[in-house]
């Protein structure tokens, strides 16, 4: 878990996809933490990604590391949040403090279940690993 936390941190930006329906649907996300050794992702409940994985929870996640490596996280979205996973996540990354707070009904936090990662460079290579 801690390479694939590290790929993403180090990704900065990287793209989720969820279903909505019948069609994909992806957007940038910057936000990832390791928490009660799982790894968690924050949003809104009021944003469509919320809506989308209480629908269909599969998601996949697809990040870049310089311009030679990628990584594509696959599994299933399990809402978890808390008191304490709010805090957690406002403690690993400030910013989020201007737009949630630990009291703010619309702040969600949700894990990566039964996921797993592949890592691939543009040599062809790749290798999976599981969560």
């Amino acid at each position: 878990m801690n390479e694939i936390l590290k790929f993403l941190k180090d990704s900065s930006i990287f793209y989720l996809a969820t279903v909505d329906g019948s069609e994909p649907k992806v957007r940038p996300f910057g936000f990832v933490m390791k928490y009660k050794n799982k790894l968690c992702f924050s949003t809104s409940n009021k944003k469509n990604v919320y809506k989308q994985l209480k629908a269909s929870p599969k998601f996949e996640i697809c990040g870049v590391c310089g311009t030679d490596k990628w990584i594509r996280l696959k599994g299933k979205a399990s809402f978890i949040t808390t008191e304490d996973s709010k805090r957690a996540a406002l403690e690993e990354m400030p910013a989020l403090k201007k737009l949630y707070s630990v009291d703010d009904p619309t702040f969600e936090i949700f894990c990566a279940e039964e996921a797993e990662a592949t890592f691939y460079n543009m040599k062809g290579e790749s290798r999976t690993v599981k969560l």
